[in-house]
This record gives structure tokens, C-alpha cells and sequence, in this order.
């Protein structure tokens, strides 16, 4: 195993993966990721971190900071997951995927470890980030949280300041099924003495963050609180005002920062450019509208209506796949009855099987054709899509991810 293609190859097959098998991999507790890191010499500690959770908005959230403290002159790391189509898409520096390189080195430098402690992909991950960030002397690196939060892998760190964006109810089986128990797992990322920014207020979920704030003693700022200037973003959904919004007063939080007006100006309209960011309503072509969006839950959808309602086109076509354990039927009731729906399965095991998907809208009234992957979908769309039609490719990111691979385009 000597290249970055046999690498992958060995790092897919070999080692748990939660987004491609599901609960199964699932992997409860921290002591797993707590030896990796003493085995790597706590490069945990060496990497300046941010630390971002939350339901929807972490991923936004975290490029935008990223852009905008580069632009201030900051050299900057995000680690993210999942991917759209490159591997070294979760871990970056000023928009730069991880050399192909590092990742075999990596790999086999610690592949006996790996093998014998039976990491999962995640923690391998988490451990692969954080080596090479501590490697770069960075000034700051952004770290996503894959899920949940207490008990995610990237919970080893203790961070320069804490971020929990939007809450929703997803991962139920893993967080719990009410807003302030999935609350409640987010806080975990709350640490001793370390500010902490919540993105919104809600009914459900303050008192969870205040109480854990509290009692860590962490200074807590409820970002919707504050008055912030109006900015505009490369971003373009109306969703990302409020992710704007938590970006900027968290900045105001970082300590021995500053950023100028201009800076947060340029850096919010630069994300794309400055982060390599992608699928977050990424307009990809015209005549007809094709819009990349990786909204995947019931939360998402929602605000993707509101979307929709200031977009213009004469008819709306959705390509659409979702993994296991989705609340498809709760989406496609918030969805337009009248637009056409070419549904697919995501070329993955978590993939929702197209029989599955048949049997929970059997008795909607939609317009659907179903096809065998995401490709084939797209191309019956544009079959039948006008010029000034618009097509929309949402669902999950593993459905963006795999028309971007098809397409050849990232």
C-alpha cells in the first residue's frame, strides 16, 4: 500500500465508517480518541481551535470564520465532514485540501495503531486533521463537529471559543428526541472558562445553555441578541443571514482578535473563493437554473422553502436521494405539490433504497419519477426542464457529492 489511491482504498475498507454504514459504526465514549491523541503527542493542544457545533449551520458557520480571519492575514484550518467528492475536502488550510502526500504518510506511519485499536473513520480522521494542523503553525484552526457533541470525537479539544449554531431535531436515535436533550449533547462542547456563542434563542434550549455555561463558568453570548451590520455573502440563501450573524459576534468573541469592517466585509463575500466551500445553494449551471443544496433534514427543508418563494422560474424540478433514517415523509409534506420529483438512491449502504422511498410517499400526490442513480435522475430532469426552469439537486450531501464526482466538477 504505497499510494494516496490504495491509501483511501485501505482507509474505506478497513476502518467503520458512520456516513457511508450508519449506526452500527457508532462509537459511544471519548477514551478511544483520548489514547490516539496521547499516542500522536496531543497535537490537540497545539492547534488553536474553534470549536462548532450544532444542527444546521456549523459547516457555513465555520467557513465564513475562516474566510473572514483570512482575510485579515490569518493563516487558517478547518476540519469538516463529510465530504462532497476529494477526501482532503475535510481538512484545509486557506482553502488548500491536505497534500495527497500527508495522507499516506499518515496512514502508514500509524497503520499499526490503527489496525489494532480499531479506530473508527471518524477518529482516524480527527487524529489526521489535528497531526497536520500541528504540524503547519497555524493561528487558528476551525473544528467541526461531526455529531453531536459531547461525546463526538473532536471533543478532545479545549478551545479558544465555543460556537453552537442552529438547533434541530436530527440524529434522534443518537442525541435524543427533544430540543433540550439534543440541547443538552451540544453543550458538551462547553468548556472550563471558555466563551461560548449560541447562535439563536429558543424556548427549548436556553436554559440548557445557560445552566451548562454556568456552571463551567464559560462566558455565554446569544449571537440573535446582538446588533450586527447588514453584510451580504457569496453565500446566497436567506438561511446564511443568520449564520452570518453568529459568525460576526463570534468574532467579537475571539480573544486578541481584531478584524476591521472591510475585513468582515470582504471575507463574508469571499467564502467560496477564500474556503473552497461548496453545495450550500451553489448555482451550478443556467437555461435551465441547476442549484447544488446539501440540506438533508426536516429543519433544512424548511428553510429551503422559504428559499424558494424568492427564487423566479416558470416550473421547479427536484432531484432528490436520502440516507437511512431521514424523515422523508415529514420533508415531502412541507415540499410543492406541483413540482416534478426525480428521487434516486445515493450510491452508498446508507443509501435509501428507491422500494423504500415508493412505499413512504405511496399515498402523496406527486409528480415522481424514480431512477437508478443520481446521474440518471439529473439527466430526466433536464429531459424535461424549460430553459427558465429550475432544477434542484438536494437531499442529502452524498447526492451533491455524487453528481459533482459524475460531473466532474468540485
Amino acid at each position: 500500500m504505497k499510494t494516496y489511491t490504495e491509501v483511501l482504498s485501505w482507509m474505506y475498507k478497513r476502518l467503520p465508517m458512520y456516513q457511508r454504514q450508519g449506526k452500527v459504526t457508532y462509537r459511544i465514549g471519548l477514551d478511544s480518541i483520548r489514547d490516539f491523541m496521547e499516542y500522536l503527542h496531543h497535537p490537540e493542544q497545539k492547534i488553536n481551535p474553534i470549536h462548532i457545533a450544532g444542527t444546521n449551520g456549523k459547516g457555513s458557520t465555520a467557513h465564513m470564520m475562516a474566510s473572514v480571519l483570512q482575510e485579515a492575514g490569518y493563516r487558517v484550518g478547518i476540519y469538516s465532514s463529510p465530504h462532497l467528492v476529494d477526501f482532503r475536502e475535510r481538512i484545509k488550510i486557506n482553502g488548500a485540501f491536505i497534500p495527497e502526500e500527508e495522507v499516506v504518510a499518515f496512514i502508514l506511519r500509524h497503520q499499526d495503531y490503527l489496525e489494532a485499536h480499531k479506530l473508527s473513520f471518524f477518529e482516524m480522521n480527527v487524529g489526521l486533521a489535528f497531526d497536520y494542523f500541528a504540524s503547519q503553525q497555524l493561528d487558528f484552526s476551525i473544528v467541526e463537529v461531526g455529531m453531536g457533541g459531547r461525546l463526538d470525537a473532536t471533543n478532545v479539544v479545549t478551545p479558544l471559543l465555543s460556537i453552537i449554531t442552529h438547533i434541530g431535531m436530527d440524529h434522534t436515535e443518537f442525541l435524543g428526541h427533544t430540543l433540550a436533550a439534543i440541547a443538552q449533547e451540544k453543550a458538551g462542547i462547553i468548556k472550563e472558562g471558555v466563551p461560548v456563542v449560541i447562535g439563536t434563542k429558543h424556548l427549548e434550549t436556553e436554559a440548557v445553555f445557560r445552566e451548562k455555561a454556568k456552571t463551567l463558568n464559560a462566558p455565554i453570548t446569544f449571537a440573535s441578541d446582538e446588533s450586527v451590520s447588514s453584510y451580504v455573502s457569496d453565500l446566497k440563501a436567506h438561511y446564511q443571514q443568520e449564520n452570518m450573524q453568529t459568525t460576526v459576534v463570534a468574532l467579537r468573541h475571539l480573544e486578541g482578535v481584531s478584524v476591521s469592517e472591510s475585513q468582515i466585509a470582504s471575507g463574508l463575500q469571499k467564502v467560496c473563493a477564500n474556503t473552497s466551500f461548496k453545495g450550500r445553494w451553489q448555482r451550478f449551471s443556467e437555461q435551465p437554473n441547476v442549484i447544488l443544496e446539501v440540506t438533508h433534514n426536516a429543519e433544512g427543508f424548511r428553510h429551503l422553502v422559504l428559499q424558494l418563494e424568492s427564487e423566479t422560474y416558470a416550473n421547479l424540478h427536484f432531484v432528490m436521494g436520502f440516507v437511512k433514517g431521514r424523515k422523508v415523509r415529514e420533508i415531502f409534506e412541507m415540499l410543492p405539490k406541483e413540482a416534478s420529483y426525480y428521487l434516486c438512491k445515493p450510491n452508498l449502504e446508507r443509501g435509501l433504497a428507491i422500494a423504500d422511498l415508493k412505499e413512504m410517499l405511496s399515498d402523496l400526490e406527486l409528480s415522481a419519477t424514480y431512477a437508478p442513480s443520481v446521474i440518471s435522475a439529473f439527466k430526466a430532469a433536464t429531459s424535461k426542464a424549460l430553459p427558465n426552469d429550475l432544477i434542484l439537486i438536494c437531499g442529502s450531501t452524498f447526492v451533491v457529492g455524487e453528481f459533482l464526482d459524475e460531473m466532474g466538477s468540485l
